[in-house]
């Protein structure tokens, strides 16, 4: 199983955040993630995924696709060591560009992705889930398919 769950957090003024313990746990000692954005939020991967993702995207051809991939998610990655308190210095660029602390608003969702970490400005997660709520109303026959 990987990471689950939904947790409200803060970015503290120096641009940590805590990564919660139940996700620590699952990282079986390591003491680092690998932060880049993605679709306008935060994502945050064990440094062992992040390198199996290096090796899948050096195998791409040379084309737009990789060019974007590498402007869009490969330049912005950074390594992130968790403190003793369990938090993260998300560089200040990620944040900027993922509205994590802007207008003085430092509230953050931390979402659970199976092999990732999320972190979303609160007001755009809760836009999110909401159109995410929308399409499975309109889908509620294939999700009772899948017995939920």
């Amino acid at each position: 199983m990987g990471f689950q769950g939904v947790y409200y957090n803060s970015i503290d003024a120096k641009g940590r955040a805590s990564v919660p313990a139940r996700f620590r746990e699952l990282l079986n000692g390591d003491d680092a993630l690998v932060v880049t954005q993605d679709r306008g939020g935060i994502v945050a991967y064990p440094v062992a995924e992040w390198a199996k993702f290096m090796q899948n995207f050096a195998a791409l051809p040379y084309d737009e696709f990789r060019e974007a991939l590498y402007f869009a998610t490969v330049t912005p990655a950074t390594h992130c060591s968790f403190d003793k308190q369990g938090r993260i210095q998300i560089p200040q660029s990620l944040r900027e560009n993922c509205q994590l602390d802007t207008d003085g608003e430092r509230d953050v969702v931390i979402v659970g992705a199976d092999r990732s970490i999320q972190i979303w400005n609160k007001a755009k997660y809760a836009t999110m889930l909401a159109e995410a709520e929308q399409r499975l109303a309109q889908a509620r026959s294939r999700r009772l398919e899948l017995g939920l």
